[in-house]
């Protein structure tokens, strides 16, 4: 092996290292690892942040400034809340958490959207007694779902898209 492949699993291997530690941010171990990709050369420095200008980058942070946004603003809490009193049963509890968490993925985040519902589910769970895992499998499956229909639901569609559009000519999109 080079001398750059070695550096390069190196410091990918430190990065996870540091992420299983877990006493360092995640951003500052990412900005640590880009400085020392820098100093040994993995990483040139005139391009060191040119992936910040990629489309791609910007997508994913508007949506989960979005996501975030979302979540803050109390609204799936207030409206779970509203229901919480027709779901009794487990079969009702899931379909509902499921479907909202399905249909929210379309829109904003897949992992996003599993956030803001999952202390929801806790809450339901702890209130009628039932299993959490009853509620989070399915509605992680469900997040899944709905993260491949549009795409800002997962980051891979955007990926895909572009990928798409370079070797044909166009993303995808509405058909005309």
């Amino acid at each position: 092996m080079t001398f750059p492949t070695i550096a390069a699993f190196s410091v990918i291997i430190g990065m996870m290292g540091l992420f299983a530690w877990g006493r360092w941010r995640y951003d500052h171990v990412a900005l640590v690892a880009l400085l020392v990709s820098i100093a040994l050369g993995i990483v040139p420095a005139d391009k060191a942040f040119s992936g910040f200008s990629d489309d791609i980058v910007i997508i994913v942070a508007s949506a989960l400034l979005v996501s975030a946004a979302v979540a803050r603003s109390g609204v799936i809490e207030r409206v779970v809340r509203s229901l919480s009193a027709h779901l009794r049963t487990i079969q009702q509890q899931v379909v509902a958490l499921v479907g909202a968490v399905t249909l929210l993925s379309g829109f904003v985040k897949n992992i996003g959207a599993l956030a803001m519902l999952m202390p929801i589910a806790f809450q339901l769970s702890r209130r009628t007694g039932t299993s959490p895992s009853s509620l989070v499998m399915p509605m992680s499956f469900g997040a899944l779902l709905g993260g491949i229909v549009t795409l800002v639901g997962t980051s891979p569609n955007i990926i895909v898209s572009r990928v798409r559009e370079q070797l044909l000519g166009a993303p995808y999109g509405c058909p005309s």
